[in-house]
């Protein structure tokens, strides 16, 4: 028999990324859940909140959701369920005979969220847009977004409010109006003392 040469083959560790994924053919992907982002800091980009009174319409636009973020490679988490909200009336069947008799309605508000972060505030608004333009019927969104601000803001702010309390003067107009305001003391003090001179002449 031949010598059969055998290389050995190195197992290699390949990390899919969105991109690869959105390549690939899979057969139902929207079937699937989305593709998990890591995330690389864990700060807080954005919360969304999903509200319906139909829990199918629910989750089928929460799975939506999720699938977008991860296509703008958002770090997002799973949709998360909230605590189900429920509202009863109670209401007399009728005004005459029946006014003994009473009726409950019952009406549920389910609530899903979904949580962002390490996200570009512009990534964020973006997928917000795409939400709100395929928003399905019968589904509220509510978003809270939170933003960084730049370095040195603080030295902005306090810059900000000082000249809007003191004007910014120079060094050569503040020591111009410091000699007029001498100036204007020692006028009026020679004035008081010429005045009292001949008024203390008379008396003696």
């Amino acid at each position: 028999m031949p010598n059969a040469q055998v290389k050995d083959v190195e197992a290699v560790h390949v990390v899919l990324t969105e991109p690869d994924v959105a390549a690939m053919i899979i057969p139902g992907r929207g079937l699937y859940p989305s593709t998990k982002i890591p995330r690389t800091h864990s700060i807080p980009a954005a919360e969304v909140h999903f509200r319906s009174h139909h829990h199918y319409f629910l989750d089928l636009f929460a799975h939506f959701a999720g699938h977008a973020a991860s296509a703008l490679g958002i770090p997002a988490s799973r949709p998360v369920p909230l605590p189900t909200q429920r509202s009863i009336w109670t209401v007399i069947r009728g005004p005459f005979i029946h006014k003994k008799s009473q009726e409950n309605f019952e009406r549920r508000v389910h609530k899903r969220v979904i949580k962002a972060w390490d996200a570009d505030p512009e990534v964020v608004d973006r997928w917000v847009k795409y939400l709100r333009k395929h928003q399905m019927p019968g589904v509220g969104i509510r978003v809270t977004k939170w933003e960084r601000a730049p370095l040195g803001i603080g030295q902005q702010i306090f810059e900000h409010a000082i000249n809007k309390v003191r004007p910014h003067t120079r060094a050569t107009d503040v020591k111009a109006l410091a000699d007029k305001i001498v100036e204007q003391e020692l006028l009026a003090a020679s004035e008081a003392s010429e005045s009292i001179e001949p008024s203390a002449v008379k008396k003696l």
